[in-house]
């Protein structure tokens, strides 16, 4: 690794900016719990921080330990999510609540392998949740941290598709020996990539690796390498047909018949593939008069 990818300088100027910079966000904050980090990576899953904050506190406010929520209904939880997208997350994060009452007393383990145990819960939640809300030394990678990586180390303007193996040895190269400051050149790495090594505009004159960034030192190269699957549009597909029965779900505390279902969505094929989906994934139940949540 050349002079200017030294870890020990690469993660300095990580950490000290991201010390100047970092914004105010509510898992930041001494004295956040374990639990309410654990529910902030669940909601920050593809989701924008804007909208989760505002949903995340009162969800805490409603549920402020795992017990809490284990004590209702999973379809409560469906209900709390609400616009979060995703909906199944919220079926994963009552089970793990319920696991982490009936396991661990209560008590969000910090072990990776036991929070990996836990329903729901992958490889980049364990690790975040153990470094963040317990101050362990491990690599977590994300997609801004792949992409810094990519540009500053690797010289690419994207990064490939995801690869555990290669992406947490990426990280692990340049990570502090030191507990608290691995913490943060963790957080210092997503910082980086939200703000300012952003996917289009790159904001170059903010960056604290500017000076020795591979991508901007061989002139901003276009990205020719292998790309990750484009997800399908949103309007038209089952994932809103999904969303627009859930919400009817949501909205109310008895059972919405088929009929009522039909002024959802016109084209009774694709309204029926999404009833049996959400069914089959435990987001919604069969009743005598109808569907309700779980």
């Amino acid at each position: 690794m050349p002079d200017a990818y030294r870890p020990d300088a690469f993660a300095t100027a990580v950490v000290d900016w991201y010390h100047a910079n970092r914004r105010d966000l509510p898992w930041r904050r001494d004295g956040f719990t374990p639990w309410g980090t654990l529910v902030s990576e669940f909601m920050l899953q593809q989701t924008p921080v804007a909208r989760v904050i505002p949903r995340l506190e009162e969800w805490l406010t409603r549920w402020p330990t795992p017990a809490d929520l284990a004590a209702v209904p999973p379809g409560e939880a469906v209900r709390t999510w609400q616009s979060l997208g995703y909906p199944r997350r919220a079926l994963w994060l009552h089970a793990a609540a319920v696991a982490i009452t009936e396991r661990h007393g209560g008590v969000v383990p910090d072990d990776v392998e036991a929070l990996l145990a836990l329903p729901g819960i992958g490889d980049y939640t364990a690790r975040a949740v153990s470094v963040f809300a317990y101050g362990a030394r491990h690599p977590v990678v994300d997609t801004n941290v792949r992409r810094v990586i990519a540009r500053a180390v690797d010289g690419q303007g994207e990064p490939a598709p995801p690869s555990a193996r290669r992406d947490l040895a990426a990280m692990t190269a340049l990570l502090p020996d030191d507990r608290p400051a691995a913490a943060a050149f963790n957080a210092g790495m997503m910082e980086l990539g939200a703000i300012v090594c952003v996917a289009r505009s790159p904001r170059c004159d903010a960056c604290p690796l500017a000076a020795t960034c591979a991508w901007r030192a061989a002139g901003y190269p276009a990205y020719a390498g292998p790309r990750k699957a484009v997800q399908k549009a949103y309007e038209g597909s089952d994932r809103q047909v999904r969303g627009r029965i859930l919400a009817e779900l949501r909205g109310s505390h008895i059972p919405v018949t088929a009929a009522e279902l039909e002024d959802v969505w016109p084209d009774a094929e694709q309204r029926d593939r999404a009833v049996r989906g959400l069914v089959a994934d435990g987001l919604a139940v069969a009743q005598e008069g109808g569907y309700t949540l779980p």
